[in-house]
């Protein structure tokens, strides 16, 4: 697998006790598929108009990608996020979905009631680095999958995620925060050492990113 060419700080967020899989959306992809990363998003914010060329180095079969990922992304990238194709189309962000066997780490993460969920990821996502408009799209993507449940068993990732799915990005960027969530809905609370939430400050040309998974 090639390196990433980027630097910059890379803050993420995760998964949790993977036995089953992940599933995207809270769907079932079937018993030979491999664990499903679901709806990571990517949003580039240069300093100035830019155009951005995106490459994935993904260790699996991506099975979906918006706009079409055709030997990478290539988009004139605003200020504000606001992204542009070569045929004029606007984009909020760049979404793909994949499946791999990747083995996340759960040595640590948080027990959290389904109905405190809420709470706890606008807690979450602000120390790790997503502005208001970033969390509240995660929030209302993954919370009706999650408030339900008696309790949401949620840890947080780095390398596991990372190392299966290289960015590199031209012009580097100059800051990068990754945030990656997978979860496990709960009967009963389980112990788990909590882990130490931080992100990072926005400098310069700033690439975001969030996904997750549901495991099953």
């Amino acid at each position: 697998m090639k390196k990433g060419l980027m630097r910059g700080i890379v803050v993420l967020a995760a998964c949790t006790l993977a036995l089953t899989g992940c599933t995207p959306f809270g769907r079932d992809v079937g018993s030979g598929g491999g664990d499903t990363s679901a709806k990571p998003v990517i949003y580039l914010y240069p300093e100035e108009t830019t155009e951005v060329n995106v490459q994935l180095d993904f260790n699996g079969t991506l099975t979906c990608t918006y706009p079409v990922y055709e030997d990478g992304w290539m988009v004139t990238a605003e200020p504000d996020g606001t992204l542009k194709g070569s045929a004029g189309q606007t984009y909020r962000y760049l979404y793909w979905e994949g499946i791999n066997d990747f083995e996340p780490d759960f040595t640590q993460g948080f027990c959290v009631a389904g109905e405190e969920t809420a709470a706890f990821l606008e807690m979450a996502l602000v120390k790790l680095g997503l502005n208001r408009e970033e969390a509240n799209e995660f929030i209302i993507y993954w919370l009706p999958l999650m408030e339900g449940n008696a309790y949401n068993l949620i840890s947080f990732q780095q390398e596991s995620y990372t190392d299966n799915a290289v960015l590199t990005v031209s012009p580097e960027p100059d800051t990068v925060i990754r945030v990656y969530m997978a979860w496990k809905g709960l009967d009963e609370p389980v112990e788990i050492e909590a882990q130490e939430l931080s992100g990072a400050e926005r400098i310069g040309f700033t690439l975001v990113e969030w996904g997750g998974c549901e495991v099953r």
